[in-house]
């Protein structure tokens, strides 16, 4: 069973900034990408940043420049550093990572879910 965890959300205003992190627990051979998603109320989620297991990073057009993934495979986390941050990014974050087993002669890649953390920037 594999489980991720985020933190770091809460209420900051306009301009402030917030790290977020998602650590994930299980038994498993490695982690391949990982991303960062968002839902705010009434609207679809969509992804916000993501970090390939190689560090190659992509972004939202909406935060670059504001945000930054980063990860730690040796702690199975991953990191959004969000600054200058607008009312119009709140929303709950979740994060995704693509996580691989071991099916004995094959390997396997399955996606797995955080609950999400909330995020509300507001003065």
């Amino acid at each position: 069973q594999v489980q991720l965890v985020e933190s770091g959300g809460g209420l900051v205003q306009p301009g402030g900034s917030l790290r977020l992190s998602c650590a994930a627990s299980g038994n498993f051979i490695r982690i391949d990408a990982m991303g960062w998603y968002r839902q705010a109320p009434g609207k679809e989620r969509d992804l916000v940043a993501s970090i390939t297991r190689g560090d190659s990073t992509m972004y939202a057009d909406s935060v670059k420049g504001r945000f930054t993934v980063s990860r730690d495979n040796a702690k199975r986390t991953v990191y959004l550093q969000m600054n200058s941050l607008k009312p119009e990014d709140t929303a709950v974050y979740y994060c995704k990572m693509n996580v691989v087993f071991s099916r004995g002669t094959y390997y396997t890649v399955e996606d797995y879910w955080g609950k999400g953390t909330p995020v509300t920037v507001s003065s």
